[in-house]
């Protein structure tokens, strides 16, 4: 939602006195954080640098806005690859039933997909969008358009923050909830590091999650804007297994993506090629031996045919020149002529097509960044900085990451809501 004139010209200049909290960043976890505060008493200046709040919001889901899982705190935390333990406190105050009893409360159906995923009733992230920004606006907290360029900083904590332009803004208690350094069309260009740095803080190197996978060869380049629905992957990191899923995948120009794709993204800590393959079982609601007799059966019913012709009632059709190359089979061969060894090899491709992957697209690419600000320099218990007083961390901006399903939503507005809880307190 666009700012309202009224709040883009007026003139913030606070007094020590006249705001309690400053929030930097106006997407999940900081609009959580800063109406949540308020809503306890605290006087609250929000300040986001884009023209209008939860833009990454806005494109989460697909444009639907995946906000939560319906699961456990356990299940949340066993969702979370990165440092899950830190966010055991956060998530058990704040859990999955919480959060949507809270967006139930503004006013916003919700409804509970496959996997416990959890999607506004509207399919529109734009309702998710509105119904914080109705939150924020009930509790009267104050926000302004800017970029805030350092914390003020004393030796007894946190004083303010900066904007790029100059002014200062004060107040005793910031909570930094700017994102990541993913799609940073969004806004999300890192500066919430560059804050963190300043204070001391030591970030975790950066590195895509949930990321779009660039593969070796060139034939996923072939079958370009293919789109499986309902496939099955394993993930393998040299010879063992670490991953496998089962849903909808994407072939492009540079590799796969859709959503199996960047759930297993998750899972590769050591990416170098070579290192990973994916294989795709194209078949998987038939076992291998079914697949052989379905194959047997087609090949005889086609049997004066070449093989490359025969396969069309199997596979989609930017998918076949690849699948025969790969095969050996030449692709004039008739059915007929092929040989028992050949028919249950192929079976075996359509199993297990493997794919080596070559590395991450960049991070600008991915949904969630990985890395951070270091939790170990972090209290758990109330996302404030362990070496600075007064001074709060929560969402994306934090060393945690986790797989798709609305989880990480999950830890955004946990860890907002617990800093908010956090400050409140601080001042009891």
């Amino acid at each position: 939602m666009e700012f309202t004139k009224r709040w883009m010209k007026k003139k913030l200049t606070q007094k020590n006195d006249e705001t309690d909290l400053i929030v930097v960043g106006g997407g999940a976890a900081g609009m959580m954080a800063a109406g949540t505060a308020a809503q306890l008493g605290k006087k609250v200046l929000l300040i986001e640098k884009n023209t209008r709040l939860g833009r990454k919001l806005g494109i989460t889901g697909k444009g639907r806005c995946n906000l939560t899982n319906n699961c456990s705190v356990q299940d949340v935390i066993d969702a979370v690859p990165t440092n899950p333990r830190f966010l055991y406190s956060a998530v058990s105050q704040f859990p999955p039933q919480s959060v949507m009893g809270f967006f139930e409360e503004l006013g916003l159906p919700l409804k509970t997909e496959r996997g416990q995923r959890v999607f506004p009733e509207s399919d529109r992230a734009s309702d998710v969008i509105d119904a914080l920004t109705r939150f924020l606006q009930q509790n009267h907290v104050r926000i302004m358009h800017g970029n805030v360029r350092k914390l003020l900083l004393e030796p007894e904590g946190v004083r303010g923050v900066v904007l790029q332009d100059g002014t200062e803004f004060f107040a005793r208690q910031v909570i930094v909830a700017c994102g990541g350094k993913s799609y940073p069309g969004t806004g999300s260009t890192g500066d919430g590091y560059t804050l963190a740095r300043q204070a001391g803080h030591t970030i975790v190197p950066l590195r895509p999650s949930l990321v779009p996978l660039e593969t070796q060869g060139k034939e996923c380049a072939e079958m370009q804007g293919l789109a499986l629905k309902n496939t099955a992957i394993r993930v393998y990191e040299k010879q063992k297994l670490i991953y496998e899923d089962f849903g909808e995948l994407l072939f492009t120009h540079f590799g796969l993506s859709g959503p199996v794709i960047l759930s297993a993204s998750s899972h590769m800590r050591k990416m170098n090629p070579g290192v990973y393959r994916i294989s795709i079982d194209l078949k998987p609601a038939l076992s291998l031996e079914r697949l052989d007799a379905r194959l047997q059966r087609d090949f005889e019913e086609n049997s004066n045919k070449d093989f490359i012709n025969s396969l069309s009632a199997l596979l989609p059709r930017k998918m076949i020149p690849v699948l025969v190359a790969r095969s050996g089979i030449t692709p004039e061969t008739k059915c007929n002529g092929i040989t028992r060894e050949q028919r249950r090899d192929f079976a075996g491709l359509l199993k297990d097509f493997s794919i080596a992957v070559q590395g991450f697209r960049p991070i600008e690419e991915a949904i969630i960044t990985s890395g951070g600000v270091n939790v170990k320099e972090i209290s758990p218990k109330t996302m404030e900085s362990k070496l600075v007083k007064g001074l709060y961390f929560a969402g994306e901006v934090l060393d945690v990451d986790a797989y798709t399903g609305g989880f990480n939503l999950q830890i955004a507005f946990a860890t907002g809501q617990l800093a908010a809880e956090a400050v409140k307190e601080a001042e009891s």
